[in-house]
Formats: structure tokens, C-alpha cells, sequence
């Protein structure tokens, strides 16, 4: 299996647990990442303002599965 594909699979299968459990998540609402609802301020951009609507934690991950990363990881600076 291809980087991409692989990539798009570990996407999936982390958006299925987050749908299986949408109460356990947030969103960002500056960058629309997904946090775990005890986060304080988002990890990407350093937000504090959040949507913990089941709804749309579901419908984020499900959006964000389909599309390819773009966030820059600390191993991507290395």
C-alpha cells in the first residue's frame, strides 16, 4: 500500500472512533481541528474558542477523512 493510501486509511479509522464517540471531541474553531474535549487551547493554531456539538464533530471527521493532511507536525521539521 501507497504513503496516501495508508495515510487516507489511518484518517478513516480515526474519524470512525470519533464518530463512534463525538462527546469525547471538540472542534476548533480557528483552524478546525479536532481536540479531545479536555483540551484547553488547540494544539495547531493556540485557539480557545471551540464547538462541541455532537453534529458537527461528526460531520468534521467525516470531512477531514476524506481529504489529505495539511498540518504541520513537529516531525515534519525535523
Amino acid at each position: 500500500m501507497s504513503a496516501p493510501e495508508e495515510n487516507h486509511g489511518q484518517r478513516s479509522k480515526q474519524a470512525e472512533k470519533i464518530a463512534q464517540n463525538p462527546k469525547q471531541y471538540k472542534i476548533c474553531e480557528g483552524c478546525g481541528s479536532i481536540l479531545v474535549s479536555r483540551a484547553v487551547t488547540c494544539s495547531s493554531c493556540h485557539a480557545y474558542r471551540f464547538d462541541a456539538s455532537p453534529e458537527r464533530v461528526v460531520a468534521q471527521a467525516q470531512e477531514l477523512a476524506l481529504r489529505a493532511a495539511n498540518s504541520v507536525l513537529a516531525s515534519d521539521l525535523s
